[in-house]
């Protein structure tokens, strides 16, 4: 038993160790190609997705998150923040776990930012933690659903959506999310 433990620990580890290559270190131009994609995928997926985006401050999309836990998990992606329609700042978001997990998930993530205050609050931060620096209000997006920027009264709004993968935990609780330097 203590032979199997050490396994699922030492594999854990390894794998929470390469998260970041599965994840990718893209250069600016691949992020802001996929972080293209993303959002057309998300636009013909969701009703309304234009008029939100165009209504928000600015949004940060992590077009491909990696997730990967045996007893420990990580999460590791890259993305953009568009502020007018344009990259402005690249990002990674990470977070870890620990509890009963086994697999692999990956999905997509946007991140609204309503106001221009909380646009400006994230940008200043040198590490955004969602939780603590902040907090982001989950939609749940099922197929065919229409949303309205109206009705949503959130500063931070997050999507996630496309998860695939044996493992399923809608949340953003805990991620951090820092600056990279693409330049």
């Amino acid at each position: 038993m203590k032979n199997s433990l050490r396994y699922c620990l030492n594999t854990a580890a390894m794998l929470l160790l390469l998260s970041p290559a599965l994840a990718g270190a893209d250069t600016a131009a691949v992020i802001d190609v996929k972080v293209d994609e993303t959002i057309k995928l998300f636009q013909e997926d969701v009703n309304g997705a234009d008029v939100f985006l165009n209504g928000s401050a600015g949004y940060l999309v992590f077009p491909r998150v990696i997730k990967i836990g045996i007893g420990i998990g990580g999460e590791t992606g890259e993305g953009a923040l568009r502020v007018g329609g344009k990259s402005v700042d690249y990002y990674r978001t990470s977070s870890g776990s620990i509890g009963f997990q086994l697999g692999a998930q990956a999905k997509s993530i946007v991140i609204a930012f309503m106001t221009k205050e909380s646009l400006d609050s994230f940008r200043a931060s040198a590490g955004w933690k969602i939780g603590i620096d902040g907090s982001v209000a989950l939609i749940d997006l099922g197929a065919g659903k229409t949303i309205d920027s109206k009705n949503i009264k959130d500063p931070v709004v997050g999507f996630i959506f496309g998860s695939k993968g044996l493992m399923y935990n809608l949340t953003l609780e805990g991620s951090k999310i820092h600056k990279l330097d693409k330049s």
